[in-house]
């Protein structure tokens, strides 16, 4: 599964720039699990049979089951952080209702530990509480967008289209040569494209690309090894 990558509570929410990049990398990490899971499944069965249909069944079973599962994950934990988002909204807008001199206070409070002067944080406060009080503590005490709550349909999607992308590629590596070539085609492509898309989510999360693709490259590597051996293994156990 991938990592859940909208803006939590009590998280910094940027702008829409930050979003966007959010979401482009949580794209190049479904892609990448599709790309793993994908390719481990079709080289383990290419292991035990050279025939076409088994690998194609078992390719497209692993697609859509990882597809199903990626979005059904990810619809949960994005309804659970909407869910929690409301009920921080629905708090706040009820400690403005009861108790709007404290929570100026606080207002001005949270702009002083930004570093404005006393009487500019409470000017701030004051015209931002009579602009609209709710959206200006819901983004410096909360950091939400009350118009902008994380889409559990959109998560849901967007994981299960990078999954099934991801899997598109192993799936036609391992199809389109001859069944002789078929492994090391699917290795040399799965192991370039992990170097790629480990590269991406580094230079789009800010860390090193090296140590990243290092990670992802021989992870993959590893698990196709190892499906490709259990393959091989069930292959002669049950010819023999």
């Amino acid at each position: 599964m991938n990592e859940n990558v909208a803006t939590h509570p009590g998280e910094p929410h940027d702008s829409a720039v930050t979003s966007r990049l959010n979401w482009l990398r949580a794209g190049v990490l479904g892609s990448n699990d599709g790309i793993v899971s994908t390719a481990g499944l079709v080289v383990g069965v290419a292991g035990a049979t050279t025939a076409a249909g088994p690998i194609l069944t078992a390719g497209v079973a692993g697609l859509v089951a990882g597809a199903v599962s990626m979005a059904l994950g990810e619809y949960v934990s994005v309804s659970s952080q909407r869910d929690t988002e409301r009920a921080l909204l629905e708090k706040e807008r009820g400690e403005l209702a009861d108790f709007p001199d404290q929570e100026l206070d606080e207002l001005t409070a949270l702009y002083e530990a930004k570093g404005l002067s006393a009487p500019t944080a409470r000017l701030v406060a004051e015209e931002l509480t009579a602009t609209d009080a709710f959206t200006a503590h819901a983004d410096a005490e909360l950091h939400i967008d009350p118009d902008d709550l994380t889409n559990p349909w959109h998560a849901a999607g967007a994981s299960a289209i990078a999954f099934t992308v991801g899997s598109l590629l192993p799936l036609a590596a391992i199809l389109l040569p001859p069944p002789g070539a078929r492994v090391a085609v699917t290795f040399v492509v799965v192991v370039l494209a992990l170097a790629l898309t480990g590269f991406l989510s580094a230079r789009l999360g800010g860390a090193r690309p090296r140590r990243a693709v290092a990670r992802l490259v021989g992870g993959g590597a590893l698990a196709m090894a190892v499906t490709y051996g259990i393959g091989a293994m069930v292959g002669v156990a049950v010819g023999g």
